[in-house]
């Protein structure tokens, strides 16, 4: 560091690319000097000001205090960042170096290992210099080129020592692009994907959200020279702001290992860190138009726990599913069990509302519980409900009471010929976990075996189906992408589709510089997109561990309906095949000896398995 501050201690000066005819004559219409113009002098100052600090913590301190700029940023997002390691943080490149200045703080305050890929602006501040690797972005003839081949080869080096690079792919400073009508980076270097490649590094991407003014876009379309010309005034002009910096994930280097070609894999980071745009309140609605306005009265209380033990210990032996530890899951129809039924539709609109959903009525029971069977899962020593699910047999619902007898008929409209050629099916819905026990996987894969147990013991149940929900807390872009995801990968066939349609299709809302072409391509599997979901919510949640369940047993999803009366959820409509699910996933629910059994049923059917 200085000891003293001399006028010689400038260390922002009129060399190029400052200096140039162009800014001159601006100069001189505009009647002041060069510095004036450009605000180095300005710059200079705030240097003086920090100089003195005695370390380089202290120093970046000192010029965020004069500046006045403050970050905001989740402590949950800086827990992203490895903590060792080689990693790659690439970031966007909204203003030019106030976020160069924002990054190295941010990261030498999580690790020491650090290294900033930087621009001359950076690369002027003596302080600083031991912490980046600098990189001529205007070539400059041959020995441009080799500072940029040396850039290279420190970058691979300090990868290859298990250090943190810090990149902004553009080179440039974000710009007004005219055919998209918006400010973006220019396109990124490949060369970030190169240096994945080569080391094996994860990748972390930063979003700064915001962008430098109209004037500065108006300056770069005159002449590109000119709105770097401008960058120290773009830094300066942030005094008294608060810089909204957000994180996304780690993205390990053995995924993106497997995405072909550096175009496609510079691409994807781009994508992977423009999307945390969309993070954040202000978005959080699935519908066009808003969710539908709801009273939520209170809930009821808790009813008589003995008779619920009563109802428990009637039940008939065939009745108790499976038996575990201190839980046990039990099978019966709503006429047998009237205390369980009304703890359960207390714990579903208590479970729902903590999920943005429910009905906001005291208690959620409806006229399909009447007629269907419900799983329940009772924890015998706290004498408590810990989960449900809701069992419908299609062929004995339509036979008594036709095809309106189903739940799922509320909410999608199907073509007869679908349900024929299901056969015997296994309606599914309604199922929650009391919130107390969600942090443990038990409950939910207690539920299931109770659902394998019952397959077992009447195995002509071929397809499951029902509708599995995303709540209305999720961010529109989550939901989009959930959806778009669901529907490219995991989607119906054109038969399936022409016979169901949703009562109250979803409609993704607009969202501004969204392109869903490369949104389609940044979830290439169900852990990048509850990775990429997270991304995008602020409580860090992933893709509803519903969704995730379904997939693993191969499910379809035929199409989408925005439940009105629930919250504004999206219920995806799932087919499974379950026969033809992956046997691994299977065998965990029906059993070793139960799956057999299943499948033996349905080779005697015909059917090849």
């Amino acid at each position: 560091m200085n000891a003293t501050i001399t006028d010689d201690h400038r260390p922002f000066r009129l060399d190029p690319p400052w200096r140039g005819p162009l800014l001159a004559k601006l100069a001189a219409v505009a009647g002041t000097s060069l510095e004036r113009l450009t605000a180095l002098s300005g710059l200079n100052d705030v240097y003086r000001r920090a100089a003195h600090a005695p370390d380089r913590r202290a120093f970046l301190d000192a010029v965020l205090k004069d500046l006045r700029v403050t970050c905001e940023v989740a402590d949950a997002d800086l827990d992203r960042i490895p903590r060792k390691g080689p990693v790659v943080v690439v970031a966007n490149h909204p203003f030019g170096a106030i976020e160069g200045i924002v990054l190295v703080d941010l990261l030498t305050r999580v690790r020491p290992d650090v290294k900033v890929m930087a621009n001359y602006l950076l690369g002027s501040i003596p302080e600083l210099r031991d912490l980046l690797i600098f990189v001529n972005p205007f070539g400059g003839g041959r020995a441009a080129a080799h500072g940029n081949v040396a850039a290279m080869r420190q970058c691979l080096n300090l990868l290859g020592n298990g250090g943190l690079l810090a990149v902004f792919p553009a080179g440039e400073v974000s710009s007004l692009d005219l055919r998209k009508r918006q400010v973006t980076d220019r396109s990124w270097s490949p060369m970030v994907a190169r240096l994945v490649r080569r080391t094996g590094a994860a990748v972390v991407p930063v979003f700064f959200n915001g962008r430098n003014g109209a004037a500065f876009q108006v300056a770069g379309l005159v002449h590109p020279r000119l709105r770097t010309a401008l960058l120290p005034r773009q830094l300066l002009n942030k005094r008294d702001s608060t810089l909204d910096v957000r994180i996304g994930s780690a993205i390990p280097g053995r995924k993106l290992k497997t995405i072909e070609g550096d175009d496609a894999l510079t691409q994807y980071l781009r994508q992977r860190t423009y999307v945390l745009k969309h993070r954040g309140a202000g978005e959080v609605t699935a519908v066009s138009g808003g969710q539908t306005p709801r009273i939520m009265r209170p809930v009821v209380a808790i009813g008589d726990v003995s008779a619920m033990v009563k109802e428990i210990e009637a039940l008939a032996p065939d009745q108790r599913l499976v038996e575990a530890d201190d839980n046990l899951v039990a099978l019966a129809p709503a006429a047998q069990v009237p205390s369980l039924m009304r703890e359960i539709g207390r714990l579903r609109e208590i479970t729902f509302r903590a999920a943005a959903e429910g009905t906001g009525k005291p208690i959620d029971l409806d006229a399909f519980d009447s007629h269907y069977l419900h799983l329940i899962v009772w924890n015998r020593p706290r004498r408590e409900i810990v989960g449900s699910y809701r069992l419908g047999l299609s062929d004995q619902i339509i036979a008594e009471r036709g095809v309106a007898g189903l739940y799922t008929y509320e909410l999608f409209d199907y073509r007869r010929e679908m349900l024929e050629g299901m056969g015997p099916a296994l309606e599914l819905g309604r199922s929650f976990v009391r919130p107390e026990y969600q942090r443990s996987f038990t409950p939910l894969l207690l539920l299931w075996k109770g659902i394998g147990r019952f397959l077992v013991d009447h195995p002509r149940y071929r397809y499951l189906f029902g509708p599995v929900s995303i709540s209305g807390a999720y961010q529109s872009a989550s939901v989009r992408l959930m959806v778009q995801f669901l529907q490219m990968h995991h989607g119906a066939s054109d038969a399936e589709s022409s016979a169901v349609s949703a009562r109250t299709p979803f409609v993704a809302p607009p969202l501004r510089g969204w392109d869903d072409r490369d949104a389609g391509a940044l979830a290439r599997d169900e852990d990048d997109l509850s990775d990429l979901v997270a991304d995008l919510e602020v409580d860090q949640k992933g893709v509803p561990v519903l969704i995730r369940q379904y997939l693993k047993l191969g499910a379809r999803f035929l199409s989408f309906n925005v439940d009105r009366a629930f919250g504004d959820c999206v219920d995806g409509l799932i087919l499974v095949d379950l026969p033809r699910a992956d046997r691994r996933v299977t065998e965990r629910y029906l059993g070793k000896q139960g799956l057999p059994k299943y499948l033996a049923h349905h080779r005697a059917a015909g059917l090849a398995v």
